[in-house]
């Protein structure tokens, strides 16, 4: 069986080779994954790697979590699996979604009254003033 582990705290020109030289010394390693920013390339600082054996997963935590490596103090331990998320707001902004029934269309929907304002006649229609 193999165990994740989760190692923090990495420089940010760090390799997956580096990383894999690294932990190989504690047990054999099945796969590394690099966490890379998508705007600069560069990685985050963190990555997640498989090692093949509890037993290998074991002696690195025990061995590396704390150790001062390329200038940084690493923290490696094991991997929690991922938190589930809620449903996302289609912008891709944080914060409240957007309801298309605000606070006042709601009131008016309860009250039982029209839900749009008439327009004005010129509505859509092309004029010589553009406030886009």
């Amino acid at each position: 069986m193999s165990s994740k582990l989760y190692v923090g705290n990495l420089s940010f020109d760090v390799t997956e080779q580096d990383l894999r030289d690294m932990l190989s010394q504690h047990g054999p390693v099945n796969e590394i994954n690099v966490i890379m920013d998508r705007e600069t390339g560069r990685a985050r600082g963190f990555a997640f790697a498989t090692m093949s054996t509890p037993e290998g997963a074991a002696a690195a935590i025990s061995a590396l979590n704390g150790k001062d490596w390329k200038g940084r103090s690493l923290t490696v331990n094991e991997a929690r699996p991922r938190e589930e998320r809620g449903p996302s707001d289609s912008r891709g902004y944080g914060g409240q979604s957007r309801s298309r029934y605000g606070p006042i269309r709601r009131a008016r929907k309860s009250a039982g009254l029209p839900q749009t304002e008439p327009r004005s006649p010129s509505y859509g229609k092309s004029s010589s003033r553009c406030w886009c």
